[in-house]
């Protein structure tokens, strides 16, 4: 065989024709890790780069997970967390797949739209007339 040759493997089993992993009983394809998509970060880290700015964000952290997505804010690195901003689509038809946890666990907001979750955060001043 000589090097300008390609080098052709022969599949055997019919079964392994699919490319996507998949679990051995039901051979339905494994789910994968659930991730925030472009227009997601998007909102989230124009977000952030406002906290930053405004002194009170220093450090962010993201976890993808297989049930759900974790955007985590803390004021310094080594703290817990201040908010966790979680995305579960087993929620999507219940509640809103999108939540916004305090760091005591309480669930601030839960809804649909990330954009109205996350108004709990981002809550502007403004000034109140007399």
């Amino acid at each position: 065989m000589s090097d300008s040759e390609p080098i052709v493997l022969r599949r055997t089993d019919r079964s392994s024709r699919t490319s996507v992993p998949q679990t051995p009983r039901t051979g339905r394809p494994k789910p994968g890790p659930i991730s925030f998509d472009r227009g997601e970060l998007e909102q989230l880290l124009g977000m952030y780069g406002r906290k930053v700015a405004e002194g009170e964000w220093r450090d962010y952290a993201i976890d993808m997970h297989r049930e759900k997505a974790v955007f985590s804010v803390f004021r310094r690195a080594s703290e817990y967390p201040l908010y966790r901003i979680e995305k579960d689509p087993r929620l999507a038809r219940r509640q809103g797949a999108y939540s916004v946890i305090a760091p005591t666990g309480l669930i601030l907001k839960r809804g649909h739209d990330l954009k109205k979750v996350l108004r709990v955060i981002d809550r502007r001043l403004r000034l109140v007339p007399a």
